[in-house]
C-alpha cells in the first residue's frame, strides 16, 4: 500500500477561494447612500430631534400674561398635559374607529379589484387600471372639498335626488363613514395597483397547474394568488396604519360643516390647533412626538403580526 503525499501548493490551489469583496466596493456603497443619508438626516432626524427639543420646554408670561414671554424648561410636563387632555386622547379613539372601518374596506376593495383585473375574464385593463387611480391623482385637498359639496343638503346634486325620491340621510351627522368614503376613494386605486402588480410577479406555471387540477378561479384565489402576495398585503396594511393616524385633511375640511368635527377631532389637528391657534410649540411638540411614537409601535406590531404569520405557514408547508 502506497501512500501518495499532496504538496502544499497543490492543496492551496485545490482549495477553493474565498471571495472577498471587489476592491472599491465599500467606497462606491457609501458614495450611492451618501446622498440618502444626507437627506434623511436633514428632513427626518433633525426635525425629530428639534420637536424633542421643543417638547421639553413651554414658555410662561410673567405679569398677568402681558409680560414677556420666558422659555422654561419642563421636562415631560408637556406629555403629562398632552395625555391628561381628553381632547388629546379622544383623537386617538376616533382614529381608532376610523382604522377599524377604514382599512377592511380599502384592503378589501382594492384586493377584489386587483383580482378581477387579474383574472381571465378582464377586458381592457388597461383602461380601468387609468380609471381607478385616477382619483389618487386629485389632490387631497380638492377632493375633500368635492365631496364635501356632495355631502352639504341643499346643494348636493346626489342628496337632492335622494331627497325627492323619498330617502333623508344626514350624511354629515355621522362624520366618520364620510372621512372613510373620502379616504377609500382616493387610495383604493392606489393600493389596487400594488396589488395587481404583485398578482402579475406570480408564476404562471402555478395557476396553470390549480387550473389544471381542477381549481375554481375563486378557489385559486383564496389559496393560491392571496398566500402569495402576503409581503404586498403586509406593506400596504402598514402604509396604511401609518397614513390614518396622519389624517388631517378630510376632517379639517368637513370641521365647518360638520357639527360633530371640533379642532381636536384627530391627533393632528389637535396637534395643529396648539401650535397655530394656541400658540402652545411645546404641547404641539409632545403630542407629535406621542403620535409618532404609537405609528412605530402599530408598524412594529404589523411587521411582527406579519413574520409569525409567514413563519407559520412556511412550517405548514414543510
Amino acid at each position: 500500500m502506497t501512500t501518495v503525499a499532496t504538496r502544499p501548493d497543490t492543496a492551496r490551489a485545490a482549495a477553493p477561494r474565498r471571495r472577498g469583496r471587489p476592491p472599491g466596493h465599500s467606497g462606491a456603497a457609501g458614495v450611492l447612500l451618501a446622498p440618502f443619508m444626507v437627506l434623511f438626516t436633514a428632513c427626518t432626524l433633525i426635525p425629530i430631534g428639534y420637536a424633542v427639543h421643543l417638547s421639553l420646554y413651554s414658555e410662561r408670561h410673567s405679569g398677568l400674561g402681558f409680560g414677556v414671554a420666558e422659555t422654561v424648561f419642563t421636562g415631560f410636563g408637556n406629555y403629562s398635559r398632552a395625555l391628561a387632555d381628553p381632547a388629546f386622547v379622544s383623537g386617538f379613539a376616533n382614529v381608532a374607529k376610523y382604522c377599524a372601518l377604514y382599512i377592511p374596506v380599502m384592503i378589501g376593495i382594492s384586493l377584489l379589484l386587483a383580482l378581477l383585473l387579474d383574472s381571465a375574464l378582464a377586458k381592457a385593463r388597461h383602461f380601468f387600471q387609468l380609471a381607478l387611480f385616477l382619483p389618487h391623482a386629485v389632490p387631497g385637498i380638492i377632493a375633500a372639498l368635492i365631496w364635501v359639496y356632495l355631502y352639504a343638503p341643499g346643494i348636493s346634486p346626489v342628496l337632492d335626488a335622494m331627497d325627492s325620491m323619498g330617502f333623508q340621510i344626514d350624511i354629515l351627522g355621522h362624520p366618520l363613514p364620510a372621512v372613510v368614503n373620502m379616504a377609500a376613494w382616493q387610495w383604493i386605486g392606489y393600493n389596487m395597483v400594488i396589488f395587481y402588480a404583485a398578482l402579475q410577479a406570480i408564476p404562471r406555471e402555478i395557476l396553470e397547474a390549480a387550473e389544471v387540477d381542477g381549481a375554481s378561479p375563486l378557489r385559486t384565489a383564496l389559496s393560491i394568488k392571496i398566500p402569495l402576495i402576503r409581503a404586498s398585503l403586509l406593506t400596504v396594511v402598514m402604509f396604511t396604519v401609518i397614513g390614518a393616524l396622519q389624517l388631517f385633511t378630510e376632517p379639517m375640511i368637513l370641521q365647518g360643516s360638520a357639527p360633530s368635527v371640533d379642532s381636536s377631532w384627530t391627533p393632528n389637528m389637535y396637534v395643529f390647533t396648539a401650535a397655530f391657534q394656541r400658540n402652545d410649540n411645546g404641547l404641539a411638540a409632545a403630542g407629535s412626538v406621542l403620535l409618532a411614537l404609537v405609528a412605530a409601535g402599530l408598524s412594529f406590531a404589523v411587521t411582527r403580526f406579519g413574520r409569525s404569520r409567514a413563519a407559520r405557514a412556511e412550517g405548514g408547508m414543510s
